[in-house]
């Protein structure tokens, strides 16, 4: 991307947990074989999410799945900084090293539950490739990533919400909609950089949008 980095990024988590994956137990079929320690091109790359991504059009590869807004450098490396801290976001890229740029993302967030002993849930978020990437199996790659990668950190379970075409997408590679829980329904609320002092005081609730 033509940017300078630092000698040392951090990186969201450690990146070992990805090298010794095993893709034998995804029920996903690969032709040919690939795996986040060759995902198939010597230039391609599968890591944790570095604090330099900035750099690498991390934003705009997300911005082909959805509003990202105008994040400034200072709100990305605090971002970061939270998730990294809190230990509980897998945010994993695949990168074209010839140009040093990030071509596919996803998400692993793990949810602490009190239930099943106290156990760990793993949802799938912010699933995107590059579009001039398709054909090299990279959307199921990195959803295979970082779905064997919550079977390792100990997840009972991997959850997530689709559109109705990509449900056969996810049912290839061992997902299934669970019978009176298949659909997804928000709440949104209006943005706001702060809270109303009024409002807090008088434990009133936030002003809902159309959920349009």
């Amino acid at each position: 991307m033509g940017a300078s980095h630092p000698e040392q990024e951090l990186s969201l988590y450690d990146r070992s947990l990805l090298l010794d994956l095993d893709f034998s137990r995804s029920p996903a079929k690969f032709s040919p074989p690939i795996s986040a320690a060759n995902p198939g091109e010597p230039w391609m790359k599968v890591r944790p999410l570095q604090s330099g991504d900035f750099h690498r059009g991390f934003l705009q590869i997300l911005s082909q799945l959805t509003s990202v807004g105008d994040v400034s450098l200072a709100q990305y490396l605090n971002r970061f900084a939270q998730m990294r801290a809190s230990g509980d976001y897998y945010v994993t890229v695949i990168v074209d090293s010839r140009y040093d740029k990030i071509i596919g993302s996803a998400t692993l967030v793990l949810e602490h539950k009190f239930i099943h002993g106290c156990s760990v849930r793993g949802r799938l978020e912010d699933v995107v490739v590059d579009d001039t990437y398709r054909g090299k199996q990279l959307g199921k790659l990195i959803v295979v990533t970082v779905s064997l990668l919550a079977q390792r950190l100990g997840c009972y379970k991997m959850s997530l919400d689709c559109k109705d075409k990509l449900i056969p997408f996810y049912k290839s590679i061992g997902y299934v909609l669970e019978p009176g829980n298949s659909n997804t329904m928000n709440i949104r609320y209006e943005q706001s950089n702060s809270i109303s002092a009024n409002r807090t005081a008088a434990n009133e609730p936030p002003e809902i949008i159309d959920p349009s």
